[in-house]
């Protein structure tokens, strides 16, 4: 992705930090490249924690439980957080963090496939943060619609994929080509959709904030 490296470097140092736990955290994913949300995004988070104070938050994409715990730790100390995540290595890791940090009972770690959870899933979320498989999200906004309260906030990380969003579909790999599409028809939907009202803010690998209206 095209930026002024020199100038995210420079903000990104003027961040107060994480918690010790969430900073072991985050130095374990950047070893074992475990992809978690990037500095930018994280004072993002905080920041809209901290401004619509959501009660009941769900996420997509829980890795090893690095951006849940964040929300956790940052949002309302009654905030309740259900996470969703696949992927059999990580699951156990997220659990034992969940653990240690104390935060059982306050998240929730659902397992398995996301489009089919999203499916069951009942009630209302104040804030969705989609952090999944980027080719995914085109089909998981049916379901993200209807279990996003009025008012509420969908943040989706990563849209911009590292610049590629911009290209043409031929000046990217030909095995990229149909998640490019994809996010390029998800942008697209999030900007032009009747109960959306929709920014995309150039923060990390782009972030966009969506409310429903």
């Amino acid at each position: 992705m095209e930026t002024n490296e020199r100038m995210e470097t420079f903000i990104d140092s003027l961040d107060k930090g994480n918690t010790p736990f969430l900073d072991k955290i985050e130095k374990y994913a950047l070893e074992t490249e475990v992809p978690i949300i990037r500095k930018s995004t994280q004072s993002f988070l905080k920041f809209l924690l901290a401004y619509a104070k959501p009660k009941h938050i769900l996420e997509v994409g829980t890795a090893i439980g690095f951006s849940a715990l964040l929300m956790s730790e940052y949002g309302p100390k009654d905030c309740h957080i259900t996470t969703i995540e696949k992927y059999e290595k990580r699951i156990p890791i997220a659990k034992q963090n969940f653990k240690e940090a104390g935060r059982e009972e306050q998240i929730t770690l659902l397992e398995g496939d996301a489009l089919e959870i999203l499916k069951e899933l009942k009630g209302e979320y104040d804030m969705i943060f989609m952090d999944a498989a980027k080719g995914q999200y085109i089909h998981f906004m049916p379901d993200i619609l209807r279990l996003l309260s009025p008012g509420g906030l969908l943040i989706s990380d990563n849209v911009l994929q590292d610049g590629d969003v911009v290209e043409s579909r031929f000046a990217v790999t030909r095995r990229n080509r149909t998640i490019h599409a994809r996010m390029r028809e998800y942008l697209y939907e999030l900007k032009h959709h009747p109960q959306l009202e929709t920014v995309i803010l150039p923060v990390g690998d782009g972030v966009t904030l969506s409310v429903k209206i």
